[in-house]
């Protein structure tokens, strides 16, 4: 077996190659701030002032990054999280003044109420539950509102039954066809979230997401979710997050034959980063981290070391 695994023949039979068009860039966008201000439990990364965000993009395009996955911090917040679907909200404005400077990039925007309500959680509350379909009227609003910026994908992360049916139908309601879908399929109620939180504001006020977030002790129900949402309309399923659940990630390959994203989360990010800053581990377990994600059967990684990897990627 090691004749293949000479120095000038290894790359020859790699069977898995990750390279820079798998990834994609997000970007926290605040309205409110001025300068880019840096997440403490996500070291190196920042939220971008809302009139930055075409720097933050020409510096990715440099390096050959091309896709990117928006997430607003709205300046006001309330029970519905209105802002989200306003026009002249954070993220439309961020979408039309990208596609202004950059109309190639390939612009993803994030569907949620989580970091838009007063109250944190991903859908309208009532009497400290959830509702679903009232959830669901809400982001077709704010799909539609992305897609008139000129958002290339959606992406609907609340885990809302029938969120990608309703998108779809909305969408083309209004003719945008060409809006392609993305959606959160297995986002499982992980711990790997927190530092999320703290970098897009959607800390939630009581309880938690498990009422419409996957158990993460299930893998069938994984499958069941992804299926619903291609039947619904879904061209991209997602599993989420993505290094603790390489299983569900190779399992959804051999079933289903459509793009995967996997997302590689803020909590994998930073305990990596710590490792690294402690000098515990190496640089190159980013890159060895997300070839795992790639060679379980991933097409496209979300993830926070884009920049590093595609910098390594290009050296």
């Amino acid at each position: 077996m090691r004749r293949l695994r000479k120095e000038n023949l290894r790359n020859l039979f790699r069977e898995s190659k990750l390279s820079i068009e798998d990834l994609i860039v997000p970007i926290f966008v605040d309205e409110v701030a001025k300068e880019r201000k840096e997440i403490t439990s996500m070291p190196g990364y920042f939220r971008i002032p809302l009139e930055k965000v075409t720097e933050e993009v020409k510096d990715c395009m440099e390096l050959g990054l091309k896709a990117f996955i928006l997430f607003g911090i709205p300046k006001k917040k309330d029970e519905i999280g209105s802002e989200a679907f306003k026009d002249e909200g954070v993220i439309q404005k961020a979408v039309r003044s990208i596609k202004h400077d950059f109309p190639d990039a390939v612009i993803i925007t994030d569907i949620c109420l989580c970091a838009y309500t007063t109250h944190g959680h991903c859908g309208v509350v009532k009497n400290g539950k959830i509702l679903n379909d009232e959830t669901l009227k809400i982001i077709g609003k704010i799909a539609v509102s992305h897609a008139r910026a000129g958002a290339d994908i959606v992406a609907p992360s609340g885990m809302m039954d029938g969120m990608v049916k309703t998108i779809r139908e909305t969408l083309d309601i209004q003719d945008f066809f060409d809006v392609a879908i993305m959606s959160y399929s297995a986002k499982y109620a992980s711990n790997f979230y927190f530092p999320f939180r703290e970098a897009a504001e959607s800390i939630y006020k009581f309880g938690d997401r498990k009422t419409y977030q996957m158990d993460f002790h299930n893998s069938d129900e994984a499958l069941r979710e992804i299926e619903l949402d291609i039947k619904e309309g879904a061209d991209i399923v997602m599993i989420k997050p993505a290094l603790a659940y390489l299983d569900i990630i190779r399992r959804a390959r051999d079933v289903f034959r459509i793009p995967i994203a996997a997302y590689n989360v803020s909590g994998e990010y930073a305990m990596i980063k710590a490792g690294i800053e402690k000098g515990w581990i190496s640089k190159e377990v980013i890159y060895e981290t997300l070839t795992a994600i790639k060679r379980a059967g991933a097409n496209l990684i979300i993830t926070y070391h884009a920049k590093e990897v595609a910098e390594y990627l290009r050296s």
